[in-house]
Formats: structure tokens, sequence, C-alpha cells
């Protein structure tokens, strides 16, 4: 697995088709093989929105830049009052080009 950089901004998050929240994001690209780009980092949102959707397997992301990502949490517990969770990312990432080091 080769690190490509980072990215971060804005965006939509949605559950179940619905739009819940703005929310920030700063994640990690990694190309796993030829042409296939995975992501990993962490969602920022507001404590309460992050509680009820937590967990949850039908998150997505639409960035300001018009990206609509998938986001699987990848821890089991979240901290009291927390407004940021680590999460993996799949979907529409950017290319190897566009990733910052």
């Amino acid at each position: 697995m080769q690190y490509l950089g980072g990215i971060h901004g804005a965006g939509v998050l949605k559950c179940g088709g619905k739009t819940l929240t703005r929310a920030d994001y700063d994640f990690d690209g990694f190309l796993r093989k030829p042409g296939e780009i995975v992501g990993s980092g962490e969602i920022r949102m507001p404590p309460d929105t992050l509680r009820q959707v937590f967990g949850r397997e039908d998150l997505q992301l639409l960035t300001d830049d018009g990206r609509l990502l998938s986001l699987r949490f990848s821890e089991k517990d979240l901290p009291p009052a927390s407004d940021a969770a680590h999460v993996d990312v799949a979907g529409d990432l950017p290319p190897q080009t566009e990733w910052r080091h």
C-alpha cells in the first residue's frame, strides 16, 4: 500500500438519502493496487448528530467540490460529547495527482 497524501475540506453528510448536517473532513489516501484508492481519517460534526449516526453503514459525504464519498466508522465506541470520529472512506476519491503530501 502506497501513501498518497492528504485532503481536507467540508461537505454535507447524508444518511439514507437524507441530508443531515455540514461536516469537516481530513483524510489520508492510499493506493492499494493500481487504480484502487482508499482513504481513512477524521470527520467532524456537531456532537448530537455524530451520536445519532455513529455506527450506521449508509453514510455518505457530498464534498463541497462535488465528490460523493462512502463513510464507514472504524471505531467501536464514541467518546461522550465527541465531535470527531475516525472513518474509512471509499467512493469518488481524487486521483493520485490531487493528494497533498
